[in-house]
Parts: structure tokens; C-alpha cells; sequence
């Protein structure tokens, strides 16, 4: 009876925060109807331009792929020289594979694939499943990047106190150093249990600027979240505040218009699309993105979290049911830990531009505390190894008590499969949260593939049954992590993330009641439940599994 009462007053407690955009979201629903009736022509005009793009683009790349499945037909005329060139491939590859600085998982999979398909697979190989470390485009961005390290300063005495006073996070500390992700103090930290919160705060933050505003997005998508950043940045504009706004191609491609970039630059807004995908059609597009969320203020306030810039995040729509998603206001010194990301990036983006560092410092002081932060950022070319997803797998295995995850995709290698297992025999409470609702069907499937050795360990699976979520936190009882990153490939390989990593007692609590509200209002699932599902995902998630690093 008191679990009932309990899940009822969360439940109420999710409706009554709706009622606080309940208004604009009707008012946004209206729009959408009345747009639909009597201007169609002009939104299909809008969006014509990115869905062409991407027909373009994906057309070159099934022409790739049809040339590669066919080339061995083409070629069994020549099945002498054919097979010597495909032995000496087929050693080139493995040789690559066995000393690359990969998981074994990640290993398997491409070897597998080479395996299946012996021409058709090596070519895929040597196109996607490889870093092109000597290219000259790596090197070029490894100095730019390099650039800001005379900007990024560890305070010693900050790092002694850490240290003494988070004796199991100081490993893990340490080694964020060595990748010039130092450590904060004097930091002021809020958590946001839902995107519309996160926004709110932000609109509010852009109010009070000064001297400038830095953006970075993922996704981006015109419609009523938009339109109200839009309206304040301009205003902000004409108050002579610097305005830079970076957003993915490949993420804003299709939600927005084909003039939205130059509008923007002329609106004096200085716009940057990353990585366009028109650049390396001979890479997955959907590749080499940049995931980061990041909001910075005069460099004094910082936003991160997992939500984009588009209505859903803010359940102004609904789309995939109600959409869960987390965010993390820092105003402190560690906002600088945010900024350089940012301006990494931008550095990647402008490599003709001498970016003055200096410029973006804070622009005022802040009171003394302990309250520590690490920014951590990842990607292609930060590290020849995988920062993030090493933070996460330590994260787990120094847990003494719990560890809890909330992630919208759960595609994992052995060594994350080993890590949660091994918490869970050490009698740590390990439990994960997924969407019951999905965005990417292919996907879901293989989420649900990684439950059967997690479940069998003894960890606990839930399922988020009002809707999406797209929170990724992973908490222990010693720290939290909160930012971009997904528990699967895509995030631990090929994209540019972002994250921080809190060790306050408060914001654990704030974190841990997000955690259980949730947990109250998600369905677990069970070993035997797994060991039942259908027939047809019993068939499928296998084949799926075998090309997980493709996903």
C-alpha cells in the first residue's frame, strides 16, 4: 500500500511539473496545426534542402557499398591474383586489428565481418574501422588542439585536498590529468531532473549576459525552444554581447532550413556547422560528430547534460512518450573546464584562426569551497585512448555500495560486461535504467541483447515506461558523472563528448532521489523475462550484435 501511495505522489509530482510548460506547449501544438493547414508548401521548401542532402550523400554511400559487395564478382576472372591480393589484405587487416588500441570486442566484430564477407569486409575495414592517425587532417587538429594546453593549469593544493578527502576517486582523478581534464574547486552545482528545467534556467542565465555566450549543440531544430534562444540571442547581439553557436551538421541537417547557418552569421550571430558531411563521403556520415551540449555565460555559469536544442527535449512536443532528460548547472571555476572544450572545438573548426584564450576567461570571482568538479571531454583526436568510457569502467569498479546508470542505449563490450558483473559479485547494488519506449528500433534490439549477461550476474534492468529517456548519468555512492556520453560504441569511439564528474554530497542526493523517483515509475525486468522474449529477437539480435560497431 505504501509503495502504491508513493508511486502516485511521483507520478503527481511529474504531472505538476508539466503544468509549468503545459501553456507553451499548447500554444506550440496550435502553431504546428495551423502551420500543417495553411503553409505546407513552405515547410516542405524549408526541410527540402537537408532531406536532399542526405539522399545525396546516402546514395554515395550505397554506391560504395554496392561497388564493394560486387567487386569480387568483377573480379573472379582474375582468381589467382585476386586471392593473393586478398590474402596479403586479410594480413594487413588482422595485424592492424591485433595491435590496435581497441577492445577485444571491438576487435571481434570487424574481424568477424572481414571473416563473412573476405573482399567486401577488408574494404569496410580500411574506410570506417580504422583512425586515420597519419592523415594529414589528424595531425592537423592534434596541434590545434594542443594549442590550448598552456591554458589548462592544475592547482596542486586543490588535487591534495581531493585527494585526502575522496581517497577512492583520487586514482581516477590523477588519471584525468594526465589528459589535461584538471580539477575544480569553488564551484556552485545544480542538477535538472528534466530538459524544461535545464532551459529555463538557461534562458534566465542569457538574460543577465555581458560580455559573451558560447553554444554548442548536437542536435538543433527549428520550432518553439528555438525560437525563444533565437529571440534572446538576438537582443544580446544588439547589447554587443559575443554570440558563437556551434551546432553538428549532421545533427541540424534535416530540422532546419538550408539558409539557417547563413541567416544567423548575418543576423550577427557567428554561426559554425562541425565536420560538414559533405567533406568525407568515403566515412560513415553519421560519424565523427560532435555530441557535446554545452552553454557557457560570460564564463562564469556553464550548462552540460544530454539534451539538445529541439521542442522534444523540453517536452514542448511529445515524441516517443514523456522525454526524460538530465542537465547540470555549474557556476565556479570550473566553468573554465567547459569553456576550453568549447574553444577546442572551435579551434577544430577554424583551423586558420588564432583564437585568444584569454578572452573567454571568467569575469568575476568566486567564493571559496570544496566543491570539486572534473570536466572531462573526449573524442577522435583528444586521445589515442578512450578517457570516458576508462572514467565510467572505474567509476563501477571502485563502487563500494551501488552504482546506478540511466542511459538510452546499452551496447557494451567485455570489459564494460566484466566491470558491472564483478560489481555485482562484490555485492554491489548495480542497477540500469533504458527506454521502454525507443528511438531507433535496430538499436533497442541490441540494448535489449546486452541485458541477458547483466541480468544473469545479478544486476537489475529497468525499463522507463512513460517514455524516452535520454539521461546519461552513472552514480556510485562516492561520485556522479553527468553529460553526454552514451554506454555504447558510437560514444566511446567515434564521437566528441562531454561530461563532468561531481563527488558533492548534496548533488549525489539530488541525483540518487532522480534515481528512485524513477526507479518507481520504470518497469523492471527480469532474467526469465529475457530468457522468453520472442523468437524473433532471439533471431535477430545476434546478426544485430555482429555489427554493433557499425551502429
Amino acid at each position: 500500500m505504501k509503495k502504491r501511495v508513493r508511486k502516485i505522489r511521483v507520478l503527481y509530482k511529474y504531472q505538476k511539473r508539466n503544468l509549468k510548460w503545459y501553456r507553451v506547449r499548447r500554444q506550440r501544438k496550435r502553431e504546428i496545426k495551423e502551420a500543417s493547414m495553411t503553409n505546407i508548401k513552405g515547410r516542405i521548401k524549408n526541410n527540402f534542402s537537408g532531406f536532399l542532402r542526405i539522399l545525396v550523400l546516402g546514395l554515395l554511400v550505397l554506391l560504395q557499398i554496392m561497388f564493394i559487395l560486387t567487386l569480387p564478382l568483377l573480379l573472379r576472372q582474375y582468381t589467382t591474383a585476386f586471392y593473393f591480393i586478398l590474402e596479403v589484405a586479410s594480413f594487413f587487416v588482422t595485424l592492424g586489428l591485433v595491435n590496435a588500441n581497441k577492445s577485444t570486442s571491438y576487435k571481434i566484430a570487424w574481424m568477424a565481418i572481414a571473416l563473412l564477407l573476405p573482399v567486401s569486409g577488408h574494404i569496410m575495414y580500411f574506410l570506417w574501422g580504422r583512425k586515420a592517425k597519419r592523415k594529414k587532417i589528424f595531425i592537423e587538429k592534434r596541434k590545434r588542439l594542443e594549442q590550448s594546453y598552456p591554458y589548462i593549469l592544475s592547482d596542486e593544493e586543490c588535487e591534495s585536498d581531493f585527494y585526502k578527502e575522496n581517497v577512492r576517486l583520487a586514482g581516477l582523478s590523477k588519471y584525468l590529468k594526465s589528459f589535461k581534464l584538471p580539477l575544480y574547486r569553488n564551484n556552485k552545482i545544480k542538477y535538472y531532473s528534466f530538459g524544461e528545467d535545464v532551459f529555463e534556467d538557461i534562458f534566465a542565465d542569457i538574460d543577465k549576459a555581458k560580455k559573451f555566450i558560447l553554444i554548442n549543440f548536437f542536435i538543433v531544430a527549428e520550432g518553439a525552444l528555438w525560437d525563444i534562444l533565437h529571440a534572446k540571442l538576438l537582443d544580446k547581439v544588439k547589447q554587443g554581447v559575443e554570440v558563437i553557436f556551434i551546432y553538428d551538421d549532421f545533427g541540424g541537417m534535416i530540422r532546419t532550413d538550408k539558409h539557417f547557418c547563413d541567416r544567423l552569421n548575418k543576423e550577427g550571430i557567428r554561426t559554425i556547422t562541425f565536420n560538414p558531411i559533405h567533406r568525407y563521403t568515403d566515412k560513415l556520415i553519421m560519424n565523427y560528430r560532435t555530441h557535446q551540449k554545452i552553454v557557457v555565460i560570460d564564463g562564469n555559469i556553464g550548462y552540460t547534460g544530454g539534451f539538445n536544442l529541439a521542442d522534444e527535449y523540453a517536452n514542448l512536443i511529445e515524441r516517443f512518450g514523456r522525454w526524460k532528460d538530465c542537465g547540470i548547472r555549474v557556476r565556479g571555476d570550473a566553468v573554465w573546464g567547459l569553456t576550453m572544450t568549447f574553444l577546442q572545438i572551435l579551434s577544430m573548426c577554424c583551423p586558420k584562426e588564432d583564437i585568444d584564450y584569454q578572452k573567454y576567461r571568467p569575469t568575476m570571482d568566486f567564493p571559496e569551497n570544496n566543491n570539486y568538479i572534473h570536466v572531462l571531454s573526449d573524442g577522435p583526436y583528444i586521445s589515442e585512448e578512450n578517457i570516458i568510457e576508462t572514467a565510467y569502467r572505474e567509476i563501477i569498479t571502485t563502487a563500494d555500495k551501488f552504482v546506478y546508470i540511466m542511459t538510452p542505449y546499452l551496447i557494451l563490450d567485455e570489459s564494460m560486461i566484466q566491470a558491472i558483473c564483478m560489481a555485482v559479485r562484490k555485492g554491489v547494488d548495480v542497477r540500469i535504467i533504458t527506454p521502454k519506449i525507443p528511438d531507433k528500433k535496430s538499436v533497442y534490439m541490441l540494448t535489449k541483447y546486452n541485458y541477458g549477461q547483466l541480468l544473469k550476474a545479478g544486476a537489475r534492468i529497468y525499463e522507463y515506461t512513460p517514455g524516452f529517456i535520454h539521461s546519461k548519468v552513472v552514480l556510485s555512492d562516492s561520485c556522479a558523472m553527468v553529460g553526454t556520453v552514451n554506454m555504447d560504441y558510437r560514444s566511446f569511439y567515434l564521437h566528441f563528448e562531454n561530461a563532468v564528474l561531481v563527488a558533492q554530497p548534496d548533488i549525489l542526493g539530488d541525483v540518487l532521489d532522480d534515481f528512485n523517483e524513477t526507479f518507481e515509475i520504470s518497469q523492471e525486468v527480469s532474467y526469465e523475462e529475457w530468457l522468453n522474449r520472442p523468437f524473433k529477437e532471439k533471431l535477430l539480435q545476434p546478426v544485430y550484435n555482429l555489427f554493433s560497431t557499425l551502429v
